[in-house]
């Protein structure tokens, strides 16, 4: 159990940040600057951390459910 909320905790932060800088990034392209790629960038950093925090919460869930899983059968 402390794994997993290490694991989350961490997830968390590091998604939270990849979200804020790639939106960040989407901003500045789209409204800001003439250089259109940096949208691209933002919208790509914006799913990239969409993506590992399904991926980290799924990690998370399974786990949890291995272990109650093990504890049923003892």
């Amino acid at each position: 159990m402390v794994n997993s909320t290490k694991l989350l905790r961490a997830v968390s932060i590091l998604c939270g940040t990849l979200v804020t800088i790639g939106m960040i990034l989407f901003l500045y392209g789209y409204f800001v600057s003439d250089f259109r790629a940096l949208t691209g960038i933002g919208i790509g950093v914006t799913m990239g951390g969409v993506f590992i925090f399904i991926m980290g919460i799924f990690l998370v869930a399974t786990e949890e459910v291995v272990e109650k899983n093990k504890r049923k059968t003892v």
